[in-house]
């Protein structure tokens, strides 16, 4: 027995839905309210937490020592290795407190040999308008050296009492002035060499390693060169007398030999005026700042690592052949250095 089927008519109903549909469900409602609660939360965040961000791509902030949540901050502005000029790293921690707000003190860290007196005084310069026109305290720490120009920008300290602290072991002192100057060209004359430069007048060519002198040039160059060095080294003791105002100009006079002082003859000689270390100096700055160790966090800046000291782990020499330094060398210029040989290989 067949049974005859039968198709049933089918029915389809459109319903419309509306945009608010989804957001009637409780469940999806939450969720819309917990995002709209994260982002607000975010923003908040990105605001009372702003003064933690980097500033500068040129350098790195580190946190260093004191409270790791403090707002206000005792930044560490190293200077290390022979100064060459005023637009390296140096400049660039500068640039880096200049635009932080939340910097009140320094610590200016030293351990160099000094430089050229061009970099060393726009170093003092800079450091020392940042301080007065922000109104904040400069506390200086002396590593292992900071003779010469290390102790010529040292002076950027806003003549207060009590901020120029030297460790144990610390060198410094050589206030004076050298024009490097060698004089191969007898050498040459063995060799049958001759300088036969080309210049607008003798005096063109001072300095010049090569060119063989009658002896009144020589003397004559001599002269000059001692007066240049005389008003380079007037100005050294200027800076001096207005970092350390307790010593009179004879005070000065006496300790501006080119002489070299361990810490304990530089405190004697009242060229520093605590023996201690780093966190010393910390401590000393937090103080004049008006903060606590509670209030206050520490940081030092560094050079971002590139992709290669990444790949090293950061093994890399302490000391590289810098080529400014060798032109820095050739150039007849004034150094506010402790070395009769400027140095050519500048510290990382």
């Amino acid at each position: 027995m067949e049974i005859e089927s039968r198709q049933l008519p089918t029915r389809v109903i459109l319903e419309h839905a509306s945009p608010w549909g989804r957001w009637s469900t409780w469940s999806t409602r939450a969720a819309w309210i917990i995002a709209g609660m994260a982002v607000l939360s975010a923003i908040g965040s990105a605001g009372a937490f702003s003064q933690y961000f980097q500033r500068d791509s040129r350098v790195v902030e580190k946190y260093h020592s004191l409270s790791k949540t403090a707002a206000g901050k005792v930044a560490i502005l190293s200077v290390t290795g022979a100064i060459l000029g005023g637009d390296g790293f140096v400049r660039a921690q500068l640039d880096q407190i200049a635009e932080d707000e939340a910097v009140k003190a320094i610590v200016l860290r030293v351990d160099s040999p000094g430089g050229t007196v061009s970099g060393s005084d726009e170093i003092h310069h800079r450091l020392a308008t940042l301080a007065e026109k922000r109104d904040i305290p400069v506390v200086v720490s002396m590593g292992g050296l900071a003779a010469s120009g290390g102790y010529y920008v040292a002076m950027a300290n806003r003549a207060a009492d009590d901020v120029i602290y030297a460790e144990p072991a610390t060198l410094t002192g050589s206030i004076g002035v050298i024009i490097p100057h060698f004089d191969v060209s007898q050498a040459l004359r063995k060799y049958d060499i001759r300088d036969d430069s080309i210049a607008s007048g003798p005096l063109k060519e001072m300095l010049s390693p090569t060119k063989d002198r009658t002896p009144e040039l020589a003397e004559k160059e001599r002269k000059l060169l001692q007066e240049l060095v005389n008003d380079m080294f007037r100005r050294f003791k200027e800076i001096v007398k207005a970092g350390r105002p307790k010593l009179d100009e004879a005070a000065v006079d006496k300790v501006a030999t080119g002489q070299v002082f361990t810490a304990r003859q530089a405190l004697e000689a009242g060229l520093v005026d605590k023996i201690g270390f780093l966190e010393d100096a910390i401590g000393r700055a937090v103080e004049l700042a008006g903060l606590t160790a509670e209030t206050a966090r520490a940081v030092k800046y560094s050079k971002p690592k590139g992709l290669l000291d990444e790949v090293l782990g950061g093994a890399s020499p302490t000391g590289r052949i810098d080529l400014a330094a060798i032109v820095e060398f050739s150039t007849p210029r004034g150094w506010y250095l402790c070395s009769w040989l400027p140095a050519l290989v500048q510290s990382e």
